[in-house]
């Protein structure tokens, strides 16, 4: 087959596009014929290494990605979508989508359906090999089926993202109907599944950007309120007045740096979700605002087998949007990725095989 890959940690030199062997199948898994990817911030992270992270070289990135089934180990009644999708299951020739987040089915967490928090837990395109790649071998349970027509490239760019938000906003956050949700970023995949999702579910949306084309895309996506960080630099103060000085119920911050401002915007008993660190891991945050304000600071990574069952659902049925950005060729995924590196996007980048 045909793939992207590198054999050593770096910049977009890396990349390698050629040949690779096909994967091999397991008991209870199955072969995908990806027909699309999806970037994730993730990719750059994996690319570029951290201490700690040990990888079987050469290492395929990609965590998205959506095709047909076409080889699988297992009769199809095994591995039914239980409640979630009931009568359901996932066939040779199936069009599926993949759900990245791979739980070991064995622990205590994953028994007691949090396999997010698997104490063995991989990311597809983190620790083990991923979808930049003409097919891929996952656990049947992994699949999700798609209607018949539903796009490979907006199923494939909702997966990671959709996941992400639903879990972190819904199951951690308890966003609720009535209230306000701050969202810091405009264009990334997460915040714009934050926008859809909060509007989904009823609550005001406040999103914070850096330029008129990434906001006038949060507004396309339901935003009540945007503030340009380009004109406004302190944007918790301008919250503040646009909220009668009340501030927020609820902030979306996975950049990190901007903490500080995230507490200030926040109401008292507020919540801080978080699920990433795009602008670094480690920085300063002043204590006297979490105990002073009564504030709660809530991260999560992943979300459910359920989580995704749930939100691919609602992406099927049209319910939720989703914002794509450029499309490439797989053998031009350099470009792909320095598009995203640049923060050039607006909504997803795929990869078409």
């Amino acid at each position: 087959m045909k793939a992207i890959f590198f054999h050593t940690h770096g910049g977009l030199e890396t990349l390698q596009y050629g040949d690779f062997p096909d994967p091999k199948i397991s008991p209870g898994y199955a072969i995908v014929r990806l027909h699309t990817a999806a970037l994730n911030r993730m990719d750059l992270l994996v690319r570029r290494g951290w201490p700690g992270l040990k990888l079987e070289y050469p290492h395929i990135p990609g965590a998205d990605g959506a095709g047909e089934v076409v080889a699988l180990t297992a009769t199809p009644s095994s591995h039914m979508w239980r409640d979630e999708k009931p009568g359901e299951s996932v066939r040779l020739g199936s069009r599926v989508v993949i759900n990245s987040n791979l739980g070991c089915g064995k622990c205590d967490f994953c028994k007691a359906g949090k396999d997010n928090m698997c104490r063995d837990w991989h990311l597809l395109g983190e620790s083990i090999r991923g979808t930049y790649a003409e097919f891929v071998a996952v656990p049947i349970h992994q699949l999700y089926p798609l209607p018949d027509g539903f796009e490979y490239k907006t199923a494939a760019a909702a997966g990671l993202v959709y996941h992400t938000a639903w879990h972190s906003l819904v199951q951690r956050g308890k966003l609720q109907p009535h209230e306000t949700i701050l969202i810091v970023g405009s264009s990334g995949g997460v915040n714009t599944a934050s926008i859809q999702i909060a509007k989904h579910l009823g609550a005001r949306a406040i999103v914070v950007g850096l330029g008129a084309q990434k906001l006038a895309l949060a507004e396309s996506l339901g935003a009540d309120i945007v503030i340009d960080r380009t004109h406004i630099e302190d944007w918790s103060k301008e919250v503040y007045r646009l909220t009668d000085k009340r501030g927020v119920d609820v902030v979306v911050d996975n950049v990190g740096t901007t903490f500080p401002l995230s507490l200030r915007a926040l109401r008292k008993g507020g919540r801080l979700l978080t699920v990433g660190n795009t602008g670094g891991p480690k920085f300063e945050i002043d204590n006297r605002f979490i105990f002073g304000k009564h504030l709660s600071i809530i991260g999560s990574t992943m979300g459910t087998l359920r989580d995704f069952a749930t939100v691919m659902a609602l992406i099927c049925e049209r319910k939720l949007r989703v914002a794509l950005d450029s499309s490439f060729p797989l053998a031009d995924a350099r470009f792909a990725q320095e598009r995203l590196e640049k923060g050039e996007q607006l909504g997803k980048i795929t990869l078409e095989m």
